[in-house]
């Protein structure tokens, strides 16, 4: 199948656009290949403290039999559920590098906080910029220097990406991703989110809600609703740096270790009997291609909106440079393939049972939406990844994702769920923003009424709780990007405007902050563009103006007279506020990173 002409003119910008930048990556890249290995360049104190604490076998490997060296990094704590079961990988990961006349080290640790435990806490503040972190903390592992190949053990929202970036910051080792999957399905999604309106209403207590919350996160493993985590996996998938059809694998799967062992063998080049082949280097896989490629995936998947800041900053990482224009163009023509909660009732089990990413990524090669000719962690390139892994006898075999085995929840590209995409770019005079569109009513694309100004969430939810919101109404929350207070997600803003939009009132949110995969059917603008504490037009905007949000036309306007409106003085960040969202729980850490931050649509990095 031939590429689309869209697919096809959106990656030959992208590829002009970074020609410098991608070509200096390259270049730095090959002067790291060309060193001797780690064990053979370092001086001899160096390599002895690097072996002192492994056993003899490995030193023998490692120094005199010149054997590969993995490097692990982990992002295991037991605080995430889908964190969790990493705690045993290292010494079965060890365990097959061995068979093989390799060895691994665990490298070091980078941090994992789970967003769903800081939601609407002053720790929220911290998730956006410990992606960085994380990067920086890859970096620190990696920096031994005494590594062949690496694993990344990681799942969810911030950390993937970090690990990502930090690897490719090292792009001249082979790198391959290794997952844990998603819990057992528990109460519904759905069910779930009707009580969280109710507890918003008043009608169900703490103990009724934490019931109900308790059901639904209840296991090891990811949350099974489609958010930044599981987009995370679906992503990782399409840019061919996993085991092919690991993602959705659940912990407790007799499936699991055998497709961590085979993440081993994939980046030691010999993933099946007597085969040998060399994994490439992660920097030379992930090439414009390839980041395309993850950009088609998230919109023919109703993905994490939060990967509109994620993706810029890994592209850049690897010399590439994308911007939601790209996207939005994108977005035109990928068609939407899933329904997954969100965007549906399914859960990501269910996904998974449909065909799961295999099935997504076959229909999108199908139609050629997807790049098939760009190289993965497999010998086979992304045909590999169009399918399903099972065992039998013991060995691992994949069998095809398609066809759907339930088109409620995974549809053909000749018959999907929508002829667009699940994500749109808004543009207009208060600044550019991105919006969720799949999850959203059709009825609901477009609203337009009066403004009401919040400084804060806790602000909108205070004006709820007091019935102050029971009518048409655009929220604005501002002061909640990068540079203001990290950037946290606003999920506690949910339920309170579900509840108004299921009394029929037009509702919409405007904010600077952020919102995840999770974000519901209320029309959120988000990631305002420039932010309001960096002088951003969504500063202007003043309680009864009259805004119009049109998904379909990609516009978000405040209707008021463009004199008025070039006149108007932007308002300034409240001193109390600016200083209370800067300290405690070690807020303070991180005012340089707030500081430095770039706009959320340059992927609010902090080390340029």
């Amino acid at each position: 199948m031939s590429i689309h002409p869209t697919l096809e003119r959106v990656t030959g910008r992208i590829r002009e656009r970074s020609l410098v930048m991608r070509g200096a990556y390259l270049q730095r890249l090959a002067e790291m290949r060309r060193r001797d290995r780690g064990s053979d360049r370092m001086g001899c104190a160096n390599v002895a403290h690097a072996v002192a604490g492994v056993p003899a076998s490995d030193k023998l490997r490692i120094v005199a039999e010149r054997a590969p060296n993995i490097g692990v990094v982990t992002a295991y704590n037991d605080m995430l559920s889908a964190h969790a079961p990493f705690q045993g990988y290292p010494d079965i990961i060890k365990d097959e590098a061995r068979r093989f006349g390799a060895s691994a080290q665990v490298a070091g640790g980078v941090p994992a906080m789970c967003d769903g435990v800081t939601q609407g806490t002053p720790g929220m503040e911290l998730s956006l910029f410990s992606r960085d972190v994380i990067a920086m903390g890859t970096a620190v592992a990696l920096t031994h220097d005494m590594f062949d190949a690496a694993l990344m053990l990681g799942v969810c929202d911030k950390i993937v990406p970090g690990l990502l970036i930090g690897a490719l910051h090292f792009g001249h080792l082979p790198t391959v991703f290794v997952p844990a999957g998603p819990m057992p399905s528990g109460l519904s999604n759905t069910d779930k989110s009707k009580v969280r309106e109710q507890a918003a209403q008043g009608l169900v207590g703490r103990a009724g809600l934490l019931e109900a919350e308790m059901a639904a996160y209840h296991d090891l493993g990811t949350c099974t609703f489609y958010g930044t985590a599981n987009s995370n996996q679906m992503l990782l998938e399409a840019m061919g740096l996993h085991v092919p059809g690991t993602a959705f694998v659940q912990p407790g799967d007799t499936l699991r270790e055998e497709l961590t062992r085979e993440a081993v063998r994939t980046v030691l080049g010999r993933a099946a009997p007597g085969q040998a082949f060399a994994c490439p280097p992660i920097g030379e896989l992930v090439d414009e291609r390839a980041i395309v490629n993850a950009m088609s995936a998230l919109l023919a998947t109703g993905g994490s909106t939060n990967h509109l800041i994620h993706w810029v900053a890994v592209a850049r990482s690897a010399g590439v440079l994308i911007d939601w224009n790209d996207f939005a163009e994108l977005s035109e023509v990928v068609p939407l393939l899933t329904r997954v909660y969100p965007n549906g009732t399914a859960d990501v089990n269910a996904f998974q049972a449909a065909g799961g990413p295999g099935f997504v990524i076959g229909e999108l090669v199908g139609a050629g939406l997807m790049h098939g000719d760009v190289l993965t962690v497999r010998a086979g390139g992304i045909a590999e990844f169009a399918a399903i892994p099972a065992l039998a006898d013991g060995q691992l075999r994949w069998h095809p994702a398609a066809p759907s085995k339930d088109e409620a929840v995974a549809r053909p590209a000749a018959s999907p769920f929508s002829p667009t995409g699940g994500l749109k770019l808004l543009t207009g005079n208060v600044g550019r923003s991105v919006i969720k569109v799949s999850s959203v009513p059709e009825d609901r694309h477009v609203v337009e009424a009066p403004a009401r100004v919040f400084d804060s969430q806790a602000a909108l939810q205070k004006a709820f709780s007091a019935g102050e919101l029971d009518r048409d109404v655009v929220c604005v929350v501002r002061w909640q990007g990068p540079q203001a207070n990290g950037m946290p997600e606003l999920h506690k803003l949910t339920p309170p405007l579900s509840v108004l939009q299921g009394k029929g009132f037009k509702v919409a949110l405007v904010t600077d902050g952020r919102m995840s995969g999770a974000s519901g059917k209320v029309p959120a603008a988000i990631h305002m563009s420039p932010e309001g504490a960096a002088g951003g037009a969504i500063a202007k905007v003043r309680d009864g103006d009259l805004i119009r949000l049109d998904s379909i036309a990609g516009t978000l306007q405040v209707l008021v007279p463009e004199p008025e409106w070039e006149a108007r003085e932007v308002a300034r960040m409240p001193d109390d506020q600016r200083h209370a969202d800067g300290h405690g729980l070690g807020r303070e850490l991180f005012a340089g990173m707030r500081r430095n931050a770039l706009t959320a649509e340059e992927g609010a990095c902090t080390w340029l």
